[in-house]
């Protein structure tokens, strides 16, 4: 299936890496604080009240701002990031469907797009966003995913096959698949319990800045 292709979103200003998905602006700021500097916020409707969300992502793009060199997506809430003029934003495939995709790119934000499939990708592809997310990469148990897990095989297969576009991989990565799932020749691998639901988040941030610097720069053979 073939799909029209869209003008350009704008690029990312920095290098994708260690991403986490958090859902409120305390843990974006916190996050930034400790050197992360790709950070998404997916707060979700239920439990919150419209007002509640808007300062949730106010704060999240304020937190960004203060921080040179910081990307801070918004999930799904295009219309109040696009208000409140946010770096970027993340949208799932539905989003296509009702987002107002021309007004994000005129305004300049970068958009990551969601992709479980090759039709999704080729749909996404077209956009042409800023960064195409792929995933699940590992089964995950934080929301229930109507896809089967894609594997590192067709993450390298798939990264490739949209390159020169980003890829960001997600869906159950832990730190310790994350030198895996870097071998794959992604931009990025996004996280969410290997943060926040860790012992120490602090150390499991800098461990994950770690792991991608690593990737990015191995070490080479000793004299």
């Amino acid at each position: 299936m073939t799909f029209p292709l869209l003008p350009p979103f704008a690029s990312l200003t920095g290098p994708l890496g260690f991403y986490p998905v958090v859902h409120d602006a305390g843990w974006v700021q916190r996050l930034l604080d400790w050197g992360v500097r790709t950070v998404q916020l997916r707060i979700k409707a239920a439990g919150h009240t419209p007002a509640s969300i808007e300062r949730e992502v106010r704060a999240a793009i304020e937190a960004g701002r203060r921080v040179p060199g910081a990307q801070v997506f918004i999930n799904d809430h295009w219309q109040l990031a696009l208000d409140a003029g946010a770096y970027g934003v993340h949208l799932g495939q539905e989003d296509l469907d009702t987002a107002d995709i021309e007004a994000l790119r005129r305004a300049g934000l970068r958009l990551g797009l969601s992709t479980h499939t090759p039709t999704e990708l080729a749909r996404a592809q077209a956009v042409q966003p800023s960064y195409l997310a792929i995933g699940p990469v590992y089964p995950t148990t934080l929301k229930v995913m109507p896809y089967e897990p894609v594997g590192l095989e067709r993450l390298a297969a798939w990264s490739a096959r949209v390159a020169p576009c980003p890829v960001v991989a997600i869906g159950g990565i832990s730190l310790e698949r994350l030198p895996g799932v870097l071998a794959c020749g992604v931009a990025g691998a996004a996280v969410v319990s290997a943060v926040t639901l860790a012992a120490d988040p602090e150390e499991a941030a800098l461990a994950g800045l770690r792991l991608v610097a690593c990737a990015a720069h191995p070490a080479g053979p000793r004299a």
